[in-house]
């Protein structure tokens, strides 16, 4: 790949203080003062890189691979070649994702998009009622509206939205055209563009001549402390109750979630996810990518759901779901390899469908 100048390399970091702060071990005690710039692939690493190895399927990989250093598993330093050290550690994708903070900090939370002085941009509109602490940085187009608190090194976007009595927490990120309402937001939240938060849920009522009748929505969402919403989510907020994202949990791009919904901590919700109403979903949830999640429902602590599923009942803490409807993993994949058997049977004889 071809300089990247939207994430410049790191002036650098000796290999036995990366080590260090990582908490790995550095093989080869004398390559200490190497110095790291980058992260890259396995693949096309070169001299500054630094890289990780996950399983023997890469081995391939590391023929061409030049890096200065590879983070990897203490069973897989026999595949890694002389040239390249090693920091040996039992948490390497873990270890990967730290030492990317460190290498690239600026790339953890989206960028400013002008390069005017930090503060308030005199293109924006803020409330004279709107308090903002020290620190917070305003971009041009954007509407803060009456009564708004936001904490101290908070950056906002251009173009963004935010309605009365919202509140924000600090050292926060709402980028680019994001919409906000009936929120109350944590500290360290990060908001990619275009994400909406706190419009109207979706509930109406049979009217008298066969109709809907709108069913007002006077609820809130509540967004815990360090939370990453991704671009173009929704997030409706409560008909009567709080529709609530617990602490630390991650919500990929293009993602919707329905009034009332509540979700613990530490969750995993991958893009084109949709889940309706009033379901309550557990801490340490991973749900895979597609997947519908019927409302109502309760889904457990650690409960894994595979990609594409439709859950329609709930789900026992602990469990491995997948499929449509949702059913127990092994049960899941009995079925796949059934109906894979079927149709290939059904090929070698002829048989129509």
């Amino acid at each position: 790949m071809e300089q990247n100048w939207f994430f410049p390399p790191h002036e650098g970091v000796r290999l036995d203080d990366l080590a260090n702060r990582l908490g790995a071990e550095l093989l080869d005690p004398t390559a200490g003062a190497r110095l790291v710039r980058n992260v890259s692939p396995v693949y096309r690493a070169k001299e500054g890189d630094l890289c990780y190895l996950l399983s023997r399927k890469a081995k391939a990989e590391l023929e061409t691979c030049q890096a200065s250093a590879i983070l990897c598993d203490p069973s897989l330093v026999s595949l890694v070649p002389d040239h390249v050290t090693v920091l040996q550690t039992k948490r390497a994708h873990m270890a990967f994702a730290l030492a990317g903070e460190i290498l690239q900090p600026e790339a953890m939370r989206p960028a400013l998009t002008t390069s005017e002085p930090a503060g308030i941009s005199p293109l924006a509109y803020v409330d004279p009622t709107a308090r903002l602490e020290a620190g917070v940085v305003v971009e041009p187009m954007t509407v803060i509206g009456a009564d708004v608190e936001i904490g101290e090194g908070t950056q906002i976007g251009p173009g963004v939205t935010i309605g009365s009595g919202v509140r924000i927490g600090r050292d926060c990120t709402i980028s680019a055209g994001a919409r906000i309402q009936c929120a109350l937001i944590g500290n360290r939240v990060i908001l990619h563009p275009g994400a909406c938060i706190g419009q109207d849920g979706f509930g109406y009522g049979p009217g008298p001549k066969g109709g809907m009748i709108k069913i007002v929505q006077v609820g809130r969402v509540i967004i815990q402390d360090d939370v990453e919403i991704g671009a173009n989510t929704t997030i409706d907020r409560g008909t009567m109750d709080d529709t609530v994202i617990g602490e630390g949990t991650k919500i990929d791009n293009q993602v919707q979630i329905g009034h009332n919904v509540r979700i613990g901590r530490h969750c995993g919700i991958v893009s084109k996810v949709g889940i309706a109403g009033s379901t309550r979903i557990g801490d340490g949830v991973m749900i895979g990518g597609a997947t519908g999640v019927n409302g109502h429902i309760t889904i457990g602590d650690g409960v894994q759901i595979a990609a594409m599923s439709g859950v329609v009942a709930d789900i026992p803490a602990g469990q491995r779901y997948g499929g449509i409807p949702a059913r127990p993993m092994r049960d899941f994949l009995r079925d796949v390899a059934e109906m894979t058997m079927r149709i290939n049977n059904r090929k070698k004889t002829g048989e129509k469908e």
